[in-house]
């Protein structure tokens, strides 16, 4: 009888262990996806075009170094101001400089 369960003891303790490592598996997985998936996103986000004279709020903070304050001074620029003539005028915006046209230029567009 102790046999027998010693036996059954290492078998469950065996099956626990399996579930375990399968469901550790899964999890682990799960998150490789959801990080490939967030890489992905981010790849896109870089490769759109944003049209400073046409782009709304959100599409303007998917630039790299504009936040949400730096987008909304462009967009207040826009309506004070007028179009942009050039993605160099994005510099006449309080809040940004030289680096961040450096960074985004082939995402800018007018």
């Amino acid at each position: 009888m102790k046999n027998q369960l010693k036996v059954l003891s290492k078998a469950l303790f065996t099956a626990s262990l399996a579930v375990l490592l399968s469901i550790s598996t899964v999890v682990t997985h799960a998150k490789d996806a959801s990080s490939t998936q967030s890489l992905k996103t981010a790849s896109v986000q870089q490769q759109v075009i944003v049209n400073l004279n046409k782009s709304t709020f959100e599409q303007l903070v998917t630039l790299k170094g504009v936040g949400q304050t730096k987008a909304q001074a462009i967009i207040v620029y826009r309506q004070q101001v007028g179009s942009f003539k050039s993605i160099n005028d994005l510099t006449k915006v309080s809040g940004i400089g030289e680096k961040i046209i450096v960074q985004n230029r082939t995402r800018l567009a007018i």
